[in-house]
Parts: structure tokens; sequence; C-alpha cells
């Protein structure tokens, strides 16, 4: 049998992560927000650099994975919390 190995978790540095993340995606939301204000689609399809879309594209389907598993934990840990009361 193999025993369950609990990981340690810095709490205060996953916190401080957190938070320098969220400023982060913030910064990386206004930037993409003052493109998506100033250009339709079609221009940044035709005018921009297609290998910099691609990297844009892969890092933000990436980042929408990611969150959306932590979405899905948070689901599950609401949905077990109300049943408990």
């Amino acid at each position: 049998m193999n025993p369950v190995v609990k990981k340690h978790v810095d709490v205060t540095r996953l916190l401080a992560d957190l938070s320098a993340a969220k400023v982060e995606l913030l910064s990386a939301q206004c930037a993409a927000d003052r493109i998506r204000l100033q250009y339709s689609p079609q221009d940044i399809v035709g005018f921009g650099d297609q290998q910099i879309l691609k990297r844009l594209i892969d890092s933000a389907d990436a980042l929408h994975h990611f969150f959306s598993q932590i979405k899905a934990q948070l689901k599950q840990k609401d949905d077990s919390s109300h049943k408990n009361k």
C-alpha cells in the first residue's frame, strides 16, 4: 500500500504569488482591452504578426485551461460545503 503523502504548502508564499498574479493578469487584460477597443479582429488578423498572435492565443488558452481547473475545484468545494450545512 502507498501511504498518502501530504504536500506541505507555504500558505504565505501562495497568497503572495496569487496577489502578484492578480496584478499581472489585470495588466495583461488591460493591454488586450486596449487592442480590442482600437482594432477589429479582421485588422488584427490581417496586419498582426501571425507568430505573435499564435503565442498570445497559446498563452490565453493555457491560462483558460488552468483557471478552469481552479474554477471546477472551487465549485466542488462550494457544493460540498453547501451539502454539509
